[in-house]
């Protein structure tokens, strides 16, 4: 992070959230490498650590615990995370591809995407069973059944190598404790189970097996998976509500049309940790080392992330690289079910509690490399420095988003000195959402809005902007028309300007296509940070304006709030104490993506007044909207919805920028309690949703209506008679 002024030149892609790609990460935020862009690829915003797993099952780590947040690993590393899959890679073009179709440039790249366990040629197997890895799915099917299991639950799993005997007893520990008798069945096509480990390990894991209740099938071969039963080769019917595949390993079926060398699917590497193509790295299970063929095992990938580490800065300097010489054997501690463990290694047989508190104390010194990081070093004030710096600079530092926006008290008094509008044919003043311009009996809707950027991603913080520049125009009631970009693009080679450029207009030109407009030009700069605007211009028969509330009117919401305080949780590294804040990143951006032109044809029918909660926050824009009426506005609390983790955020005292000047601003003309929940009412939201007064009699056929469209939406309030005073309770 310490190099974010530098211009970037080149680009490292990492293609997964794997281990030794969180280690990189990891280091890479202590020492980053001047001019080099980092990138990381990864289908969801957290990444499940593989020793905690069966730990998970058996009910002694919670989820968030055996999670690494990829969200939070990528800030502190300087990093952008893509969330989305890898499909491919054009390696003569030096792209990755993505499932979305989006491109993405390297000079270097690195694959660390693991390995699959299901069986694709198994009749039934895709809709009635799960796979064991990837681990998050897994995890996250397991907690679903024993949410519905019955009292005598049956499981099959298929493999019984060390990985279906470990989870085979974590299942059977975790159903016991819930009360449930479990009869659980451990396949293995073989003619005996454990087959890869020492005697001594062998005959112990057996005799714990026997303990929890687990029977032991080999040369069995399952043939097809139902609903409720596995049908093995000789015809047994195994009965099964819970079927999982521990068997073997399954590369990433994409790596075949990469056209690098591989065996059995998996992509060689050399000493380096290089495949066949320089450029491209691969490590941990989706990599196969034939210069010291090893099985299948995390231990590998942590201790090859050092070297992948120093290899990919070579690669990007023109250093000298260094080769990875794995360990022959190494000490297995697999875990029994309950809080003991057996060792491999040797051939001797080691069993007991001490080897689990072993094991949990090398697991928990793992995740904490990703628990808390080294505070970055922030400036320090030079001490003749001019009296009232100190405060100017605030002690966090300045969000993205509308948490960058201009306080309302200062705006405000600066509007105050703007002169009347002259014009005949305008309809509108400083202070509504969009400037309206009367023409051939319609009404043109103008507008503009630019968002600092609050991540790396250019095209998702193009995306967007675009739809938060739209809401005005939206809030009006208007069809988006035409647009006009303005975008400023940080420091970097000339390769990378033109790739974020063509990301930007891409991104941004697939929301405006969708919702009816064109971008017409634009203009470009090169300056400190990203930045990007739109300037819209929309068509309404008559614009709604945000004053026309009238008494009795229900007050709907579109849109959960907390986008500032996520935002602002994501630039701190926040974390949540019983969940995970790169989810909540994630459901935040999933929220700031939903365009408002859908809620907007079905309210806009019926709307007596309407604007979309932005900077200034919910409170804020509702008391704009009765200063105009004269009126005054009754909100529920508890019907007001909240993004996940939100709460949770402003409770640890996480706040945007903006909030306490939102505060402020509502100070004499709102009645509300002290709580978390109510601080999130002066929450900054970045393309937040719409707020509109309609009569009340309408609201529960347009709460419907925006239901059956995919919308979400609440009734959060009334409308009651003047004087101007927003109550909540």
């Amino acid at each position: 992070m310490q190099g974010e002024s530098w211009p970037q030149v080149r680009d490292l892609v990492l293609i997964g959230g794997g281990h030794a790609h969180a280690l990189v990460l990891r280091k890479w935020g202590m020492a980053p490498q001047a001019g080099t862009r980092v990138t990381v690829i990864n289908p969801g915003p957290v990444a499940p650590y593989t020793g905690m797993l069966p730990g998970h099952i058996a009910g002694h780590y919670t989820r968030p615990e055996m999670m690494i947040d990829l969200i939070r690993l990528a800030r502190f590393a300087g990093a952008r995370a893509i969330l989305d899959r890898a499909v491919g890679i054009d390696r003569a073009a030096q792209q990755v591809v993505l499932h979305s179709g989006r491109r993405l440039r390297y000079d270097v790249a690195s694959v660390d995407i693991g390995i699959a366990s299901n069986l694709p040629g198994l009749p039934g197997f895709d809709q009635h069973a799960v796979a064991a890895k990837p681990l998050g799915g897994y995890a996250e099917r397991w907690a679903a059944f024993l949410e519905t299991a019955p009292a005598a639950p049956r499981l099959v799993i298929i493999g019984a190598g060390v990985g279906g005997a470990e989870l085979a007893m974590a299942s059977a520990h975790r159903l016991a404790g819930l009360g449930r008798q479990a009869q659980i069945t451990l396949l293995e096509r073989a003619p005996s189970a454990l087959p890869h480990i020492g005697a001594g390990a062998r005959a112990a894991l057996l005799a714990q097996l026997q303990a929890h209740g687990v029977t032991v099938l080999t040369n069995a071969t399952p043939a097809a998976v139902a609903a409720g039963a596995v049908t093995l080769a000789d015809g047994r019917v195994l009965p099964s509500d819970f079927t999982l595949s521990v068997a073997g390993a399954q590369p990433q079926g994409w790596l075949a049309e990469t056209g690098l060398a591989l065996q059995d699917g998996f992509v060689q590497v050399g000493p380096s940790l290089q495949s066949s193509d320089p450029l491209i790295f691969a490590v941990g299970d989706c990599a196969h080392m034939g210069f010291a063929p090893r099985p299948k095992a995390g231990v590998f990938a942590v201790r090859q992330a050092p070297i992948l580490f120093h290899n990919l800065r070579a690669a990007l300097s023109g250093a000298p690289l260094r080769r990875y010489a794995p360990q022959r054997d190494y000490l297995k501690l697999i875990s029994t079910g309950r809080k003991s463990a057996v060792a491999d290694k040797l051939g001797l047989r080691l069993e007991g509690a001490w080897l689990w508190q072993w094991k949990d104390r090398i697991d928990r010194k793992f995740m904490a490399k990703f628990a808390d990081y080294p505070a970055m070093r922030g400036r320090g004030l030079p001490p003749d420095a001019a009296q009232g710096l100190a405060e100017a600079l605030g002690d966090k530092p300045l969000c993205g988003g509308c948490g960058a926006k201009l306080g309302a008290g200062a705006l405000g008094a600066a509007l105050q000195t703007l002169p009347a509008p002259a014009r005949a044919d305008v309809f509108s003043g400083p202070g509504d959402d969009a400037g309206v311009l009367g023409f051939g009996g319609v009404q043109q809707v103008l507008t503009t809005d630019h968002l600092r950027a609050f991540t790396p991603d250019a095209a998702l913080m193009a995306r967007i902007t675009a739809i938060h520049a739209l809401g005005d125009i939206w809030a009006m009631g208007a069809k988006p028309q035409s647009a006009l970009s303005q975008i400023t693009l940080p420091k970097a080679a000339p390769a990378l300007h033109a790739e974020m450029m063509a990301e930007i207009l891409a991104a941004a030109a697939e929301v405006f296509t969708e919702a009816g407009a064109d971008i017409l030009g634009g203009h470009t700069s090169v300056g400190a940070e990203l930045t990007i605007g739109f300037s819209l211009t929309g068509l309404a028969d008559k614009a709604i304006t945000k004053t026309g509330a009238q008494r009795g009117d229900a007050i709907l919401l579109t849109k959960p709030l907390g986008t500032g305080t996520v935002l602002a949780a994501e630039m701190a590294m926040a974390r949540l104490p019983d969940q995970l804040l790169g989810e909540a990143v994630a459901a935040c951006y999933a929220s700031m993506l939903r365009p408002l032109g859908p809620a907007s044809a079905i309210l806009s029918l019926h709307a007596s007044a309407m604007t979309d909660v932005t900077g200034f926050g919910l409170a804020g824009h509702l008391l704009e909207m009765l200063e105009g009426a004269g009126l005054s506005a009754r909100l529920d609390l508890s019907a007001i919805p909240l993004l996940p983790g939100a709460e949770a955020l402003a409770a640890a005292g996480i706040a945007s920028t903006i909030a306490p000047a939102n505060r402020a601003l509502c100070l004499g003309r709102i009645k509300a309690p002290n709580s978390t929940k109510a601080a999130l009412l002066y929450d900054p939201q970045t393309a937040g949703g719409l707020l509109a007064t309609v009569p009340a009699d309408l609201a529960p056929q347009l709460i419907a209506a925006l239901s059956h469209a995919g919308e979400s939406a609440a009734v959060i309030g009334s409308v009651g008679d003047g004087p101007v005073m927003l109550t909540v309770v």
